[in-house]
């Protein structure tokens, strides 16, 4: 059996989480951008850049803000896409996926995400708020414990392993203050 350890890094464990800080909607126009002030308002202009010029950009504005987060800015987004079509096909509520972006958004600031425990983090995370915020029942943990491992492509073992892991990481603080949840729960909403 693989195991996947959190990695611990002292930079990270003294930031204050922020439901903000990952999702400023500053982060993908970077550099790219223009802010012009007038007398009576002011206005930003967005110059055209190639995708994947900006996603470099981006990301290497995320890399010098948080040099102690081993992933880059898109693998976060990207996975965090992943939870909420994941949740969705599973019917759990936008307010669970809220909460499992603050969990992994913890462990992300904090450091202890890393290329090999990526997955399986995001996968516990995800597992943790269902059971934290719906009913579940037997059938469906076991149902979105199916969907995780399809999904994120890892051992379910590993998965019910790695959630203590996460647990402790997060040092067993799941119930979340609603100013962390509020603003994940508002954009979800808003995209759908």
């Amino acid at each position: 059996m693989l195991l996947f350890v959190l990695l611990g890094s002292e930079t990270g464990d003294s930031i204050e989480y922020n439901p903000n800080l990952l999702d400023d909607p500053q982060w993908p126009c970077g550099k790219h951008k223009r802010v012009l002030i007038f007398a009576s308002y002011m206005t930003t202009v967005i110059e055209y850049v190639k995708p994947s010029d900006l996603k470099k950009d981006m990301n290497e504005t995320f890399k010098e803000k948080f040099p102690h987060i081993k992933l880059t800015l898109s693998k976060i987004r990207s996975l965090k896409r992943e939870m909420r079509n994941l949740s969705e096909e599973c019917n759990l509520e936008p307010v669970t996926v809220s909460m499992a972006y603050v969990y992994f958004e913890k462990l992300v600031l904090q450091g202890k995400l890393n290329k090999q425990n990526r997955k399986l983090c995001a996968g516990a995370c995800v597992l943790l708020a269902a059971k934290i915020s719906s009913d579940l029942r037997k059938n469906e943990v076991k149902q979105l414990i199916d969907k995780l491992e399809e999904r994120f492509r890892f051992n379910r073992r590993d998965l019910i392993g790695f959630e203590f892991t996460v647990l402790v990481a997060l040092e067993l603080a799941l119930y979340l203050p609603e100013n962390q949840v509020l603003p994940h729960y508002r954009r979800l909403t808003q995209q759908s």
